[in-house]
C-alpha cells in the first residue's frame, strides 16, 4: 500500500472510534440521567422554601408553613 492510503486507512479509523466512543458516552449518559418532569417549582412568599408540584396545579400549599402560592417563572 502506498503512504497516502495508509494514513488515509489510520485517520478513518481514528474517525470511527472517535466518533463510536462520542456515541457510547452519549448513550451511557441518557441511561444514568433522570427523566424530566413536568411538575412545577414553587416558591413560598413566607418563608422561602422552594419546592415542587404537579404542572397542573396553579397554587400549591407550602409544605413548610402552609402558605399558598404562585409557580415560580425564571
Amino acid at each position: 500500500m502506498a503512504l497516502g492510503d495508509l494514513i488515509l486507512v489510520y485517520l478513518v479509523l481514528t474517525l470511527v472510534a472517535v466518533c463510536g466512543g462520542a456515541w457510547y458516552a452519549d448513550r451511557q449518559r441518557r441511561h444514568f440521567e433522570p427523566e424530566p418532569t413536568d411538575d412545577s417549582v414553587f416558591r413560598c412568599e413566607k418563608c422561602g422554601y422552594v419546592y415542587t408540584d404537579d404542572h397542573d396545579v396553579d397554587r400549591s400549599r407550602c409544605p413548610q408553613c402552609g402558605t399558598g402560592n404562585q409557580a415560580f417563572q425564571f
